[in-house]
């Protein structure tokens, strides 16, 4: 394993798939110590402008050439064994690290790292508690799964000793990782090509707990989380909606993306607060900042300013537009569990109908969700299907979107042919786009939402939905 003393002696160091969401902050971060930094990804991106901007050269395609001169190559989980850039990389004699043991290597550098897993909700709590801190005028360093507005990207590298980072399960990547601090936002079933049941799933998430040097941050009300730490000899603080928890929160009122609630720590009342991203599981993301932040000593005013200024990162729940008085909104869910959540919280708004359209992501995780996700897009009045993104798995299954379609009442789905279901070119890609963005213009109506969702590249229906309504399509 790569130590910290081996990597200030690198100096070229190269990314396969800089533009993914857990890559592209690292990049940030490593830039801003100095080092040269190249790249590669497959698809053109905001993310690889962003990237660009930074001075990085960024290979579109994925070539063994791209790998020339590095003596440290960082790859991306997504990346197949049988990539030629990766081939390349491992045949070089060139250090070669996936991008969790090089995460881990990063919270090693900090005495205060807070590491915030779940489920669901990584990114959104870690981008309120990267705000809170930044209000509180703490020079912090952060590694967070969205672009935050106020730090530009989804990556900053402070001074203070106190890292904010997403903490992810996904093939126990989160237990490279050396947390001071962990966070449990929930537990749920999910990645089970990997894990196989939802008790492993939470041996995983214990493990995790396990690791942390000084305390353990969890949702008490959430019942597979207490269950995988039942008995843990950690120092553990609760937050929930239950009184019972050490923070505990009343909602007071909701309108539009606003909600406002009363603060409680151990039962005793301590201030009303405001977050501006709607639904009841941001208020669970709150709650679960502010014990991470008070742990460290952050004031409740620095907290409450924190929470007021956030407006929330990209593809979270993120207002596209707004045109003829259709709003257009892009959200990453792409797990039952967030998919309701979102929904619900889009229902409770005051629009005239909710379309949800879908792009599902992965076909082991549509293969075994599949009724799960059938329950959580019917909450939407209008349910869209585009292809599934096959992303690191290949289709060995059968899974085709209609299979999904057709279990969901009124759903229209476009998938294109089969034998192209599982390709990944981004001309086929748009070509899918075009339809299901055409059908949406012919069928929305003043008053309604349309919520782009999945953690896929459906953000770019989002954009073309805007420019074809600005067009002046809509009926």
């Amino acid at each position: 394993m790569l130590t910290i003393d081996e990597l200030r002696k690198k100096k070229h160091l190269h990314f396969i798939g800089i533009g993914g969401s857990g890559m592209y902050p690292l990049a940030q971060i490593l830039h801003s110590q100095g080092y040269f930094i190249t790249g590669s990804d497959n698809n053109e991106t905001e993310t690889l402008k962003a990237v660009r901007s930074m001075g990085i050269d960024v290979f579109l395609g994925q070539r063994a050439e791209n790998i020339k001169g590095a003596d440290l190559i960082i790859y991306t989980a997504a990346v197949l064994d049988d990539n030629p850039e990766l081939v390349a990389a491992r045949e070089s004699g060139a250090e070669v690290v996936e991008r969790s043991e090089m995460l881990g290597l990063i919270t090693r550098l900090f005495d205060r790292a807070i590491c915030i897993s779940g489920t669901h909700g990584k990114t959104t709590a870690s981008s309120m508690l990267t705000q809170i801190f930044l209000e509180e005028s703490i020079d912090i360093s952060c590694v967070i799964g969205g672009k935050l507005n106020s730090i530009g990207g989804s990556g900053r590298f402070g001074k203070s000793d106190i890292l904010v980072c997403e903490a992810c399960e996904f093939k126990d990547h989160f237990l490279k990782l050396s947390p001071d601090t962990a966070v449990i936002l929930n537990v749920d079933a999910d990645h089970l090509d990997y894990f196989g049941t939802l008790d492993n799933v939470k041996k995983s998430f214990r493990a995790f707990a396990s690791m942390a040097s000084k305390r353990v941050i969890i949702n008490g009300d959430d019942k597979n989380t207490v269950e995988a730490l039942k008995g843990i000899d950690k120092e553990i603080i609760t937050f929930g909606f239950s009184r019972e928890n050490d923070y505990s929160a009343e909602i007071l009122e909701t309108k539009g993306l606003r909600t406002i609630f009363r603060l409680y720590c151990k039962g005793e009342s301590i201030d009303d607060m405001a977050i501006y991203v709607p639904g009841r599981h941001n208020v669970l993301n709150a709650l679960a900042a502010i014990a991470a932040a008070r742990s460290e000593g952050v004031s409740y005013d620095g907290i409450s300013m924190g929470l007021q200024v956030f407006r929330g990162t990209v593809r979270r729940f993120e207002k596209i537009g707004e045109v003829n008085g259709v709003t257009v909104i892009d959200d990453y869910a792409h797990h039952p569990t967030e998919i309701a959540s979102t929904l619900t919280a889009a229902r409770s708004l005051d629009y005239k109908r909710v379309w949800v359209l879908f792009q599902p992501f992965t076909y082991s995780r549509t293969e075994m969700l599949m009724d799960d996700f059938v329950l959580s897009l019917s909450i939407a009045d209008r349910v869209v299907l585009t292809d599934i993104m096959g992303s690191r798995e290949r289709n060995e299954h059968g899974i085709y979107t209609e299979q999904l379609g057709r279990k969901i009442p009124g759903a229209k789905w476009f998938d294109t042919e089969h034998e192209l279901a599982d390709a990944q070119s981004a001309e086929q890609k748009q070509f899918n786009f075009e339809q299901v963005t055409d059908y949406l213009v012919e069928n929305v109506q003043q008053g309604d939402m349309v919520i782009t969702m999945g953690c896929g590249d459906v953000y770019k229906a989002a954009v073309m939905l805007v420019e074809k309504l600005q067009k002046g399509m809509l009926k």
